[in-house]
């Protein structure tokens, strides 16, 4: 599947969930393990676990099998590994103290 589509299914999946601040960011040359990482907030932790879970829902039904996800458990900070797209859906103040756009040195576009 191109990296266009799944940025396309990724964005619809958070965007129907109603996660907040939605960044992209292109790390392409900045990172031997994904191209693009894309970041999102919920508003709780159950907020957090449904869309992610949302994220991996919508890539399975249009044939892509995520490589993996992590920290279901806590649910502070999800991250599903797709490959060339990374998607992290954090709680608010876990994004705020890992500043994952600041340690990537990217300019966002959200």
């Amino acid at each position: 599947m191109q990296t266009e589509k799944i940025l396309e299914l990724v964005h619809g999946a958070l965007e129907d969930m109603k996660a907040k601040e939605i960044t992209d960011l292109d790390v392409r040359g900045r990172s031997t393990v994904t191209d693009y990482m894309i970041i999102a907030s919920g508003t709780s932790k159950r907020h957090v676990a449904a869309v992610a879970e949302e994220v991996v829902v919508k890539v399975k039904e249009a044939g892509l099998m995520p490589l993996g996800s992590e920290g279901q458990g806590a649910s502070d900070w999800i991250l599903v590994d797709l490959g060339d797209v990374v998607v992290h859906v954090m709680m608010p103040d876990a994004r705020s103290f890992y500043d994952l756009e600041r340690l990537w040195g990217v300019d966002a576009d959200a």
